[in-house]
């Protein structure tokens, strides 16, 4: 069972923040209780303290009888879950700002954090917001988005707290999560590969890197050591002890990283977008245009398949995963990559048209096994498919 410490703000849903102190301790987690001068005018610290036989810290000064109870209760804490997460205290959190008593604690505690958001539509929807957001993702926090509902204001929109159940079993499934690959060593790839034309250009493709980074993230969280190979990547890199980032710009660069770490891995992620073609020639100097010069013709030829040069050399005891990223005929192309890459697992996606899964947020995707009907996934945020793709790792390797 954790200690988890319960930071409540002041969004309207604060009250709901109690019903998730009751939950956790329920499921047999010992709670506190940090809140801000917000939610002291929501709900009475009284009651908290009174469910949790803790008191509530509401200010930095407040228990004399400790002269730091801010870093003692950071020292404490296994997880933060901040339930509701107000647009305000995530800026502060993004920021690194500590002027209170919940923002300063949540800076000084190294331990997991948790933030479940709650705010009006639009303030969700603001590029502040969104922005806040991303760095606290790229922080290693761990964001329970909000719901669609009717909100306080008297109209529906996304902003809405989920239901305290529902978020007392993503902060068990978190802690859950956290033990399954304690351990063990798995090797993500991430982002796309480049194959130069000369010294300027080059061939590439869309892949921002999100999903690998996302399952690089999900991995470390359970406990595992990860080796991070990433080619192109528009999307900022964990920075964690248990995550080795290695760049592999090129096709052949990201073999020999892949080859050099798989031999100590337990398990290999291929979600890179690797190409599939090479120029045959590479200038040496930029290519110039030039009078009576208007085409350029290329000559490519096939770089070398990473996902079934690695497959070939696996032990019984390692997992390999592929991903299939396909535009059409997805689920067919993705069973022939299953069959011929020697890979124990294929994610399949769609890149094509509007939901195609470069660069957006949300995936949708169905996880191909050999001698199983294929799992399919609902659309989901890349986090929760990297998440629930470790789960399905851990099974395998165990």
């Amino acid at each position: 069972m954790a200690k988890i410490t319960v930071y409540i703000s002041g969004s309207i849903a604060a009250y709901k923040g109690v019903e998730v102190v009751r939950g956790l301790q329920k499921r047999g987690h010992t709670v506190r209780v940090v809140m801000t001068k917000g939610a002291t005018q929501l709900i009475g610290p009284a009651t908290l303290a009174a469910l949790t036989k803790y008191p509530v810290l509401t200010d930095l000064w407040q228990n004399q009888t400790q002269p730091i109870p801010h870093i003692e209760l950071a020292d404490w804490t296994e997880l933060a879950v901040v339930v509701p997460a107000s647009a305000d205290l995530l800026a502060k959190m993004a920021n690194g700002l500590a002027d209170d008593a919940a923002s300063t604690t949540l800076l000084a505690t190294s331990a997991p954090k948790m933030v479940v958001p709650a705010m009006n539509s639009h303030m969700w929807q603001a590029p502040a917001t969104q922005r806040n957001l991303h760095q606290l993702k790229s922080d290693g926090v761990t964001i329970v988005e909000p719901v669609t509902g009717r909100l306080a204001e008297g109209y529906a929109g996304k902003g809405r707290l989920p239901e305290p159940a529902a978020i007392v079993d993503a902060v068990q499934d978190h802690l859950n999560q956290d033990q399954l690959l304690t351990g063990k060593h798995l090797v993500v790839t991430a982002g796309g590969t480049r194959e130069p034309l000369d010294p300027v250009r080059y061939i590439g493709n869309r892949s921002s890197g999100k999903m690998g980074v996302a399952i690089a993230r999900a991995a470390a969280a359970s406990g595992a050591q990860v080796t991070l190979i990433v080619g192109q990547a528009s999307v900022d890199l964990p920075v964690a002890a248990n995550i080795t980032v290695v760049p592999a710009l090129t096709t052949s660069d990201m073999l020999k990283a892949v080859q050099a770490a798989f031999p100590t891995a337990d398990a290999l992620v291929m979600a890179a977008a690797v190409a599939d073609y090479r120029p045959l020639q590479i200038a040496e100097q930029k290519v110039k245009k030039t009078p009576g010069h208007q085409d350029w013709t290329l000559e490519l030829t096939e770089t070398v398949d990473i996902l079934k040069t690695v497959a070939q050399t696996k032990r019984p005891d390692q997992v390999v995963v592929g991903f299939a990223a396909e535009t059409q005929d997805l689920l067919a192309n993705a069973q022939r990559k299953l069959a011929k890459k020697g890979a124990d697992m294929i994610v399949a996606n769609s890149v094509a048209g509007k939901d195609s899964a470069f660069g957006s947020d949300q995936d949708q995707v169905t996880i191909l096994r050999a001698g199983q009907e294929p799992l399919a996934w609902p659309r989901l945020t890349k986090e929760t498919v990297a998440q629930r793709l470790i789960k399905l790792i851990a099974e395998r390797i165990k």
